[in-house]
């Protein structure tokens, strides 16, 4: 600025009154001094550096299993991108994930290396909300083999088989942070389920409620011996037990525990070891070792044995919705989940799996199944409420190893 020390300041002081004209209603036009207007107030659900969107945006992040890089695959537009390692080269296997985030495995490894989906659904209840943001590789988390995660609005849960379980903080993860802010060990084996506002532990020593820092807060009076599976339903926290499930609720800050038992004593290779199903959905699928499939249906306590003979994958689609199963032979079969007759099939896979190689898995959403190729190089898109149609087949190229939808 030029002009002398006298020019300068009668220039501040005449910017000064333009700035206070701003604030005065008209600019001039009525004189009359108004009150400031408040910042508009933000839209429901809004959060920050998301875009909403109107209806679902699922994504699958595919390791591959040759490379162990990670890949998205937009389920919208078909288009496939990389957006990180896996673990290195040889990954043949996966862990799991959390709606938002896949944490993707070894399956001898002990590194679980997290992708972020980029899109997730918030479920309010009566609607939800849907986000769409950058997917990005967020580090990777070690320690013995990782087996299951769990989480909920508030923390994330990744169980280990050394019998470890870390709790990482769900909004540093959304951030890009990896903050564990517990570790809970349960012995030999057992399971670490978020749930409640709590973390509900099952080990051999009974059934736990803890604070989300780890601290015991009470215990549940019902036992779960040999605690195996977990997962989360609308209905309550599903823990597989030696003897059957263990429901666990909580209502007015109280939790309970009631015992859904197997019907008769199955032999320990047909327990139920993992649930699959629908998010949100009360019928869980498992399978049951050589001799078929275990449906439990939460809402009435009861389970079902399907015999359908052993299977690689299985999952359940939802109440009053088929139960799938793929097995060796390269062929979907559909179940209805209460009579188990077998509804419908498709020759799905391009090829028998080779020895010691990655299994196929089965993602679900509310209208379509993802089952992965190895052998063909691709992820097959299911319409189970119409006989099986296959609608769509993406080509990836290399063998997918790991599978996991986000978004849902």
């Amino acid at each position: 600025m030029t002009g002398s020390p006298t020019a300068r300041a009668a220039l501040a002081v005449l910017s000064a009154a333009l700035l206070a004209g701003c604030a005065r209603a008209g600019a001039g036009e009525t004189g009359h001094e108004v009150v400031a207007r408040k910042p508009a107030a933000l839209p429901h659900g809004y959060i920050e550096g998301a875009e909403e969107l109107a209806e679902p945006h699922p994504r699958l992040v595919i390791s591959d299993g040759g490379t162990g890089t990670a890949h998205l695959l937009d389920l919208v537009s078909g288009e496939l991108t990389a957006v990180g390692a896996a673990g290195g080269a040889g990954v043949i296997g996966g862990v799991g994930g959390d709606g938002r985030f896949a944490y993707l495995s070894a399956l001898n490894g002990t590194t679980a290396r997290v992708i972020y989906g980029g899109t997730w659904t918030v479920d309010h209840g009566d609607h939800s909300h849907y986000y769409r943001a950058e997917a990005r590789d967020v580090g990777a988390l070690t320690g013995g083999r990782p087996q299951r995660v769990l989480g909920d609005a508030g923390v994330t849960v990744v169980s280990f088989s050394d019998g470890t379980a870390k709790v990482l903080d769900r909004s540093a993860l959304e951030k890009g942070d990896l903050v564990e802010t517990a570790r809970i060990r349960t012995g030999g084996h057992g399971s670490v389920v978020p749930y409640g506002e709590h973390l509900l532990v099952a080990s051999a020593g009974g059934m736990e409620v803890r604070a989300q820092d780890g601290g015991l807060v009470s215990r549940v009076g019902a036992s779960c011996p040999e605690p195996l599976g977990a997962t989360v339903t609308r209905r309550g926290a599903v823990f597989g037990c030696a003897d059957g499930a263990l429901l666990v609720t909580v209502k007015s800050g109280e939790f309970t525990g009631e015992k859904i038992r197997y019907p008769g004593k199955p032999p320990k290779g047909d327990r139920a070891l993992e649930f699959h199903h629908r998010p949100g959905s009360a019928t869980l699928a498992a399978r049951a070792g050589s001799t078929g499939i275990w449906v439990l249906d939460v809402a009435v306590r009861k389970w079902r044995l399907l015999r359908t003979g052993p299977a690689l994958a299985v999952a359940a689609t939802g109440d009053g919705s088929p139960v799938l199963s793929l097995t060796a032979d390269g062929v979907l079969h559909a179940y209805d989940a209460a009579s188990g007759d077998e509804t419908a099939t498709a020759e799905l896979l391009a090829a028998p799996l080779p020895a010691g190689g990655a299994a196929p898995a089965i993602e679900t959403d509310r209208s379509r199944a993802y089952v992965s190729d190895p052998t063909g190089k691709a992820v097959h898109e299911i319409d189970y409420n119409d006989d099986l149609r296959r609608a769509r087949t993406f080509e990836l190229g290399f063998p997918p190893a790991a599978m996991v939808e986000t978004g849902r």
